[in-house]
């Protein structure tokens, strides 16, 4: 739902003390996310060092089962702007789209005749996506060190088919998330994290109480940032209906009159019932496992062995 009334859903904005024992600290504090990108081209010497400081990111088994798509060409990136709706992927000079690929290491096995079942095992999909997201954060570190910006666009998941048929993707090889580099036409704005006295826990997992937690996340978003969301009965139907589809009428009636009692739409009624759509983000869950399946990855039926 859009509006020029509406904050963006990307968080309030943040500071820092600007006190780091380091520079690799100082990259990591002042990392942000970069949609306004400059003319100014990145040179294949800094591409290339960026680059290489992925593929020296931790991977299990050092099997490294990821591939990088780098795609330069405006035509290309201007088609992957219009698909995933996102404009400044077009502006960015360079984007990488990251794979899991267990093609190759297939291919490594046929070829030195060793035996292979990754495609078929949930447990390489599970390393191997977290080996292909590490990689690319470890890009997206070396980066920011080089005085590139970035952003993850994460919507790949809607155009899976599309992308690979678009960069011609073999069978075991996948698009997980794309990262658009290039140089900073205007300075980042810093968004305001929950802190590590909510997210990091002592040991075990522990709930903090109600209170607690509600002081948590009304910190983060508070002030004149506080991702409010004017109320207009548009928007309150909206936010009953999603409400009403997943939780019942009753709690649809509970949420909006809780949207009136605050006099605005809450930064999580926003996430969950305007932007990220409970009643929409569940559904496709199967067509995606299809998906998969088309790739020739079957990690999430029954393995049975092919013999010969």
């Amino acid at each position: 739902m859009s509006g020029s009334d509406i904050p963006s859903h990307h968080g309030p904005a943040g500071t820092t003390d600007g006190s780091y024992p380091n520079e690799i600290m100082k990259v990591l504090f002042e990392r942000a996310s970069l949609r306004d990108f400059s003319d100014r081209d990145v040179t294949k010497e800094v591409l290339e060092m960026v680059l290489k400081a992925g593929t020296h990111a931790p991977t299990g088994g050092n099997l490294q089962p990821y591939s990088i798509i780098k795609v330069q060409n405006g035509e290309t990136r201007r088609a992957l702007a219009e698909l995933m709706g996102q404009r400044f992927i077009g502006n960015a000079p360079v984007s990488l789209l990251f794979c899991i690929d267990l093609r190759r290491l297939e291919r490594w096995a046929e070829l030195e005749v060793a035996p292979f079942t990754a495609t078929s095992s949930f447990r390489h999909f599970w390393i191997s996506f977290q080996d292909t997201v590490i990689c690319a954060q470890n890009i997206c570190t070396a980066a920011d060190s080089m005085g590139l910006g970035s952003v993850y666009v994460g919507s790949v998941l809607e155009i899976f088919r599309e992308l690979r048929e678009m960069f011609l993707l073999p069978s075991g090889v996948f698009p997980v998330v794309l990262l658009c580099l290039g140089y900073p036409k205007s300075e980042v704005a810093l968004r305001r994290k929950l802190g590590i006295d909510v997210v990091v826990h002592e040991e075990r997992y522990s709930d903090p109480g109600d209170d607690e937690l509600l002081a948590a996340f009304n910190d983060k978003y508070s002030g004149g940032d506080a991702r409010q969301v004017l109320l207009t009965e548009e928007r309150l139907r909206a936010l009953h209906e999603v409400s009403r589809t997943v939780h019942g009428a009753e709690f649809a009636d509970r949420c909006v009159a809780r949207a009136r009692e605050n006099g605005f739409i809450s930064a999580v009624q926003r996430y969950f019932g305007l932007h990220y759509r409970a009643n929409r983000m569940p559904k496709g869950n199967l067509e995606f496992i299809k998906m998969m399946e088309e790739a020739d990855l079957h990690f999430f039926r029954e393995y049975t062995p092919k013999k010969g």
